[in-house]
């Protein structure tokens, strides 16, 4: 009975340590270009990755959604239950822009699937035409404030 106790203790103490020391996840609260700056909540959970912008019927001038992974990948999106169009801008892990897309909102199944051909970290969800109004471009940099 006590080394049962003993080991579960050793485990709680073991997976405490654990937890304390992870890294705790990266937060930003914009994504900046050289000629604006873009308010977003962030995605950094497998959850909050597929939720996404579903359902909203509108997003703020100059906010978006920051969909952070934990390593570069071939990252394709798609609209399904999004109401409004929307700019899609993949980066890559120095927060170069790889891709860029005009999506528009899915009614039906199936929905369009939007990717890149290089490999991203990042993506941005902005408005539609954000991308164009600012002038980002494949090849543009941001940085994470």
């Amino acid at each position: 009975m006590k080394t049962k106790l003993a080991a579960a203790l050793l485990t709680v103490i073991a997976l405490t340590a654990f937890l304390h020391m992870r890294k705790p996840p990266e937060t930003y609260t914009a994504v900046c270009f050289s000629s604006s700056c873009v308010n977003v909540e962030v995605a950094d959970t497998p959850f909050k990755r597929q939720l996404g912008l579903m359902h909203r019927e509108s997003l703020p001038p100059d906010h978006g959604m920051l969909f952070v992974f934990g390593e570069e990948g071939l990252r394709p999106f798609w609209m399904k239950n999004t109401l409004i169009p929307l700019d899609i801008i993949w980066m890559d892990s120095d927060l170069e822009v790889v891709h860029i897309e005009h999506a528009t909102p899915c009614r039906g199944d199936p929905c369009t699937t939007y990717a890149p051909q290089a490999h991203a970290r990042y993506v941005l969800e902005v408005n539609a035409g954000y991308a164009a109004e600012h002038d980002i471009k494949a090849g543009d940099t941001a940085a994470l404030r």
